[in-house]
């Protein structure tokens, strides 16, 4: 919303006799010291890097890695080398993370909005440029010349309240870009996840494939000697198959994962120097108190923040519609004309809108709308930051209980089934067939962990971002235990 001007203006008429040029060189001189303060008011320079580091306070609660807007190669360099250290041995979630925030383009990206939020406040808090106007008349031997200054009476008034407006803007700007940087954290963290998951789930992938064509071998040397049924030899041979599919999806995954996390870290797709660690971190010890995380609760979201800020600056423009809704120009001049004539007019003329076919009724009437809908925004933003801090101190929960049961149950179970089968087999109890299928089932009870594992600690990731942002709340699926407690359907006897 742009207000109209409310211009002051100064208009002098003179004849070329001395005492004329005398009048006009003081108003010259007059007119270039107004001019020349409006100018030094307007040249002072503007710091676009001064809000990032109201950005980092803001994250530095749950981020240490500092803040970079890169625009020198000085700063590009640094970056630089901060990757190559970061990047040196293998590579945790954490330096995952600050690699991200140092490389990631489209943070970068955003933090050139601060730049940009800065400038528009430093400019709704500055006077408009003031006017000038020459005219040069003759008319027989009269000479006349008319010079006229304006400014913007309306902006002079009203410049603070446009620059409150624009100050909550960047107020809002600073929270958005700091719930970004907190979204690309728990982002690059769940892909650092993902990718170290999938690296061992190629690795167990790659052992069963190599059980199920051992079993496949066997199977068709038995098969030749005459021991093996057309059937059997089918079922192993089904097995291997499906071993094989495995393996290859399994190896495409982690493809994929690894070129996700590649593009967080702003990392090209041919990047060498990336060391994934061989496992992922065990579960913690204990879990972190619900009623902690509930003691936090909203105090730190930024998107609630954001929007209480937004319904305020909403609530400042309509404050100022309602200022300028019946008068939206008027024009104040100061006239001063003189002439060889002898004749010397003063005065001013005012010029206003007469509000007849406009009120500004429905100008009004948009505000107040804009002004309610920023209050229900507000709102909406508190209960569902309330739901989704619940939601994900939910899954935080049931992903930690899942993954130690099968830690703690399930896979030592399997162990033991293992254990006994291989005593058996020794006392030529049971077939090989009956040993490789249980030591298959081994395998898929540690690939569950691994994936359950890996989900405890996205939702550990989503999280840490509910209590300052919106998280991402993808609860990943973990592989059924269905898989792991099937009966082997293969032959019997050896």
């Amino acid at each position: 919303m742009h207000p109209h001007p409310l211009s002051l203006s100064s208009t002098y008429k003179t004849t070329q006799t001395k005492q004329k040029k005398h009048s006009q060189t003081k108003y010259f001189l007059m007119s270039g010291a107004l001019l020349g303060l409006l100018t030094l008011a307007a040249c002072s320079s503007i710091d676009l890097n001064s809000e990032l580091p109201t950005v980092a306070k803001i994250v530095s609660p749950q981020q240490e890695q500092p803040l970079v807007w890169v625009t020198t190669e000085e700063q590009a360099r640094w970056v630089e080398e901060q990757t190559r250290e970061k990047l040196k041995g293998a590579l945790t979630a954490e330096r995952a993370v600050d690699v991200a925030l140092l490389n990631n383009a489209g943070l970068q990206g955003r933090f050139a909005e601060l730049g940009i939020g800065k400038a528009d406040m430093e400019q709704a808090g500055r006077l408009p440029n003031p006017g000038f106007s020459f005219g040069k008349f003759s008319s027989g031997q009269e000479r006349e010349i008319e010079r006229s200054l304006h400014l913007n009476l309306v902006r002079l008034a009203l410049f603070g309240q446009y620059r409150n407006i624009e100050s909550q803007r960047l107020a809002q700007t600073r929270l958005a870009v700091a719930n970004d940087v907190l979204v690309l954290s728990a982002r690059t963290r769940r892909s650092f996840y993902e990718t170290v998951a999938a690296a061992q789930a190629l690795e167990y992938a790659q052992q069963v494939l190599k059980a199920a064509q051992a079993s496949s071998e066997l199977a068709r040397r038995m098969e030749n000697a005459g021991n093996f049924g057309a059937l059997q030899r089918a079922r192993e041979q089904s097995f291997y198959a499906d071993a094989v599919q495995s393996s290859n999806r399994a190896s495409n995954q982690f493809k994929a994962k690894q070129q996700q996390l590649l593009r967080l870290l702003g990392l090209p797709a041919q990047e060498t120097r990336l060391t994934l660690p061989a496992t992922l971190p065990e579960l913690p010890a204990s879990l972190q108190s619900p009623n902690e995380v509930k003691a936090v609760g909203l105090t730190r979201r930024l998107d609630v923040q954001g929007a209480q800020i937004a319904a305020q600056r909403t609530a400042d423009i309509l404050g100022l519609t309602k200022a300028t809704r019946f008068i939206t120009i008027a024009e104040l001049g100061g006239v001063y004309d003189s002439s060889s004539e002898g004749s010397n007019k003063k005065g001013y003329e005012l010029s206003v809108e007469l509000p007849i076919f406009d009120s500004g009724e429905a100008r009004l009437a948009r505000a107040e709308a804009i002004y309610r809908q920023a209050l229900s925004r507000v709102k909406e933003v508190s209960l569902n930051a309330n739901s989704e801090l619940t939601e994900a101190l939910n899954n935080y929960q049931a992903a930690y209980e899942l993954a130690k049961y099968q830690r703690d149950e399930i896979v030592p179970l399997r162990q033991r089934v293992a254990q006994e089968n291989l005593l058996r087999y020794n006392g030529m109890l049971i077939g090989v067939f009956e040993l490789l299928a249980e030591t298959r089932l081994q395998i898929n009870s540690v690939t569950a962990y691994i994936e359950l594992l890996r989900d405890f600690w996205i939702a550990e990731a989503d999280l840490q971002l509910a209590l300052t942002g919106k998280p991402l709340l993808a609860f990943p699926s973990a592989t059924s235990a269905a898989s792991t407690t099937q009966p082997h359907t293969g032959p019997a006897g050896h």
